[in-house]
């Protein structure tokens, strides 16, 4: 598999993430509450643009070792995830007031300076980063590989 196919594969799995993930999420959010109708919408959508990233692109993971093909686009996805996550979560102007409202239920930051909320809200920041990226890995790949295996090799 070419390096020109995965950047496209991945380019498409995103996309269709993207709008899977927003429509569940509308569709989830008043019968499961914000939290969990994003994390539910999150988990699910991935698994459905792996499924149908794998699908459209089974011809060219097909052409090498799958498991090697599913790998390298599992990876370049989860690269993408992490700038996603990094750009999207901190620049929301509620993610401060949720992460210092989680860390004070958490904690007694009565004593807290500013570089204690400095490191802690870097770490919450660095733990999302953490589970959103290990999510689109296990996910990216079980998807992906499910969706290359749907669909039947071309006979030559």
């Amino acid at each position: 598999m070419k390096f020109g196919d995965v950047i496209l594969t991945v380019a498409t799995t995103s996309v269709i993430y993207i709008l899977v993930a927003a429509v569940l999420f509308m569709v989830l959010i008043s019968p499961l509450g914000s939290i969990l109708a994003m994390n539910t919408s999150g988990i699910v959508s991935m698994l459905i643009a792996g499924l149908l990233g794998g699908v459209i692109f089974a011809g060219q993971i097909q052409e090498e070792s799958r498991m090697k093909a599913v790998g390298k686009i599992a990876v370049l996805l989860a690269f993408v995830e992490l700038f996603a996550v990094l750009i999207g979560f901190p620049t929301n102007s509620y993610y401060g007031a949720w992460t210092t409202e989680s860390l004070q239920s958490m904690y007694s930051t009565s004593a807290w300076t500013n570089a204690d909320w400095f490191a802690y809200e870097g770490l919450v920041t660095f733990l999302n980063v953490a589970l959103n990226v290990v999510l689109v890995l296990v996910l990216g790949f079980i998807g992906l590989y499910a969706g290359s295996m749907l669909r039947k090799p071309k006979k030559t």
